[in-house]
């Protein structure tokens, strides 16, 4: 078997503050990922492409998780690193994200330190903005990968809901910073000190608050340090070794894990045009039906409609935050069923009640399903940018438990094929409790082992990258038949003979309607779960 030395902790003198720790990664992650989706799509439009191109583009998302999550779990799962399994990744993976987040910003200046004629220029810094979005892609799913198997490896079995629940709080901060950051000028507050325009400004900020994130994190957390792995002697061939590894657990899922990943996967076909598109599609609402005639001829569009967009999604990260505080107390653990706290005796009769009617994390995952496909089915009819937004708004609730459920799932799954105690009896439960009290494992079977967390998780990133290129050839055939020219908004160089129709129905809303129907499927699958 594997030979480990030394426990996992956390630095920090209390409970909430060893998790803010640990998870803080997930706050640049997703404050890179908000710039990253509010901003992109109109940059690339801007650039003179049109939606059905951009959308081409944006394979980067699900092709860097689908072939970079799984081999970096691989990898992270047998480092023998001094520093530990997943925090060298994370540093390395975080200077790579920062360093392309700052070539996508001023990639015209850096083509014109190079290319001095026009349309070469105008092609280099298409291709240019192209490669940094996928390197940023690739390397960012890098820091994901092993910044959430990290939560696993970490954490007792009893404390994995709560580990995911606080993901996805930083997560939802991060996104609540990065878009109220984009909600307001920040040329008009810092100047050209940053950039001379909103989106150079954003990708530098982006940049720093990844390294520092990132930073806290690695320096917060002490891994186990892997010193010897058993191989299987029969596996030779180095070079297939991961590919085979990943194939061979695809094929041996254990039930639950499987049902975990089908019902993520037909969640995403409804998530990815929503995230990719959504600020888009009510900043174009708003220049359609709301913008006056000084507005639409304003000399930074792109700023303007990212604004627009990142209020909306502000508002959305916010209700999306609130929701990941609040939720975990209305809803009972998987994990959490024969022991609870006796409450005192005035309040005993009213908590009863509550606990007797207090719905699971599975009920409240199908729950979420249904609202989020209820929402997208009505964003055709969105005519003013004040209703869009609050359909966007509406979204931050399934997506809070959409981020939360199917890491908790996960992670207890993986740690009971770890062969970790039962987590429910309550010994081991309080034995835990004091243990994160104190901040060090008291036994090694306290903390979560987490052996092949990489390998798992890598696994339930391919069900989640598979169905965005599904929806992204969806997206692509919408915009082709609904919208083939430039965005009359964004490609003011554009001729009038190249632009898309505006009066016509907004594509990016009907790929979302089309996209809720993979969520009803998803609502029925992840109640079969219920049965496995």
């Amino acid at each position: 078997m594997s030979i480990w030395s030394g426990k996992p902790s956390v630095k920090g003198s209390t409970e909430a503050m060893r998790m803010f720790l640990l998870t803080c990664v997930s706050i640049g992650i997703t404050f890179t990922w908000g710039v990253e989706m509010t901003y992109c799509t109109p940059y690339l439009l801007s650039l003179g492409l049109s939606k059905g191109q951009t959308s081409l583009v944006w394979v980067a998302g699900p092709l860097s998780g689908l072939i970079v999550q799984p081999i970096i779990g691989v990898v992270a799962d047998e480092s023998t690193s001094k520093w530990g399994r997943r925090r060298p990744i994370i540093v390395i993976g975080s200077f790579i994200v920062s360093g392309s987040l700052l070539a996508l910003g001023f990639t015209k200046e850096i083509v014109d330190c190079f290319v001095s004629d026009k349309d070469t220029a105008q092609l280099m810094t298409i291709v240019l903005a192209v490669l940094s979005l996928y390197s940023v892609d690739f390397s960012i799913n890098a820091v994901m990968s092993c910044g959430r198997s990290l939560v696993v490896d970490t954490l007792p079995i009893s404390k994995q809901q709560t580990g995911a629940a606080w993901a996805s709080r930083m997560g939802s901060l991060g996104h609540i910073i990065g878009y109220a950051m984009g909600a307001i000028d920040l040329v008009g507050i810092f100047g050209p000190t940053l950039g001379d325009t909103q989106f150079k400004q954003l990708t530098v900020i982006a940049a720093l608050g990844m390294l520092a994130t990132a930073f806290i994190t690695c320096w917060a957390v002490t891994e186990r340090i892997l010193l010897s792995v058993r191989h299987d002697p029969r596996q030779t061939d180095v070079r297939f070794k991961v590919v085979r590894q990943i194939w061979s657990t695809v094929l041996t899922l254990p039930p639950r894990i499987q049902a975990i990943c089908n019902a993520v996967f037909w969640s995403w076909i409804g998530w990815f045009p929503f995230i990719v598109y959504s600020s888009t599609w009510v900043g174009e609402t708003y220049f359609r039906y709301d913008a006056s005639a000084d507005a639409r001829n304003s000399d930074d569009t792109l700023g303007d409609m990212g604004r627009i967009g990142s209020t909306a999604l502000t508002v959305y990260s916010t209700v999306s935050f609130i929701s990941a505080w609040v939720l975990p107390v209305l809803i009972q653990a998987p994990e959490d069923k024969s022991f609870t706290h006796r409450p005192p005796a005035s309040i005993a009769p009213l908590i009863n009640t509550f606990n007797k009617y207090k719905p699971d994390l599975l009920t409240a995952w199908i729950a979420g399903n249904i609202m989020f496909a209820c929402a997208m089915f009505i964003t055709p009819f969105a005519t003013s940018f004040r209703f869009a937004t609050a359909i966007v708004a509406l979204c931050g609730i399934p997506w809070s438990v959409a981020g939360w459920a199917p890491t908790t799932f996960l992670g207890i799954e993986v740690n009971k094929l770890s062969g970790q105690p039962d987590p429910t009896a309550r010994n081991i439960e309080m034995r835990d409790v004091s243990v994160l009290e104190m901040g060090k494992p008291d036994e090694e079977s306290s903390s979560s082992s987490g052996g092949l967390s990489g390998v798992y998780f890598g696994i339930l990133n391919i069900y989640v990258t598979i169905p965005q290129f599904l929806s992204t050839l969806m997206s692509g055939m919408v915009f082709a038949m609904l919208e083939p020219g430039k965005s009359p908004e964004l490609a003011h160089e554009a001729h009038p003979s190249e632009t898309a129709d505006p009066t016509g129905p907004n594509a990016i809303a009907v790929t979302m309607f089309l996209g809720a129907l993979g969520s009803l499927v998803a609502a029925v699958v992840t109640k079969k779960l219920r049965y496995v």
